[in-house]
């Protein structure tokens, strides 16, 4: 019988020879099904600009069926489809900048955290006995959220640390 190719974008099998195989590959029946497999993956905000570029087209809108199929070079897109297209997109450009907002936040929590490491260094190595009102005077200078200064029994993970740091103990272990 012979070997077989099989086109997956076509979903055909035929006779494997180099005639076959190249006369099939060069045909505009294997081009225009690889285009619409490629087309599935293509960015919704290009398709989108396609479609809005695109004249409704007649028959589709008429009858609902088009017998050019995906090579109609008329939209068959309805303008509810357009709409979720675009509201698709917008959400995807929202969470894009929520996203760089939380970068942005979790950068200056990282520098809000070595100013107040500075200054916890700066305070420990004084050590001239400040009482705690001057400790709470550090706090308020740095930039404490004062969100967590003001909810009352915070788990001690939550809570900022003591003026002096943690006590730690030399001989204890970990395990």
């Amino acid at each position: 019988m012979g070997r077989r190719y099989f086109c997956d974008y076509c979903d055909r099998s035929f006779q494997d020879n180099m005639h076959n195989r190249k006369k099939h590959l060069n045909g505009v029946q294997h081009h225009r099904a690889k285009k619409a497999w490629f087309d599935q993956f293509r960015d919704p905000a290009a398709v989108l600009y396609d479609e809005q570029a695109k004249k409704p087209c007649r028959k589709f809108l008429q009858k609902g069926i088009c017998d050019f199929g995906p090579n109609c070079r008329f939209s068959h897109m309805s303008k509810e489809e357009q709409l979720d297209l675009m509201t698709q997109l917008e959400e995807e450009r929202q969470n894009k900048e929520d996203y760089e907002e939380r970068k942005i936040v979790e950068r200056s929590i990282e520098k809000w955290l070595l100013k107040r490491e500075k200054t916890q260094a700066a305070f420990s190595s004084k050590g001239d006995g400040k009482t705690k009102e001057d400790s709470e005077e550090v706090y308020a200078d740095s930039e404490i959220p004062q969100q967590l200064l003001s909810i009352p029994d915070l788990p001690p993970s939550v809570l900022p640390p003591p003026p002096g740091g943690w006590r730690v103990k030399v001989n204890t272990e970990w395990g």
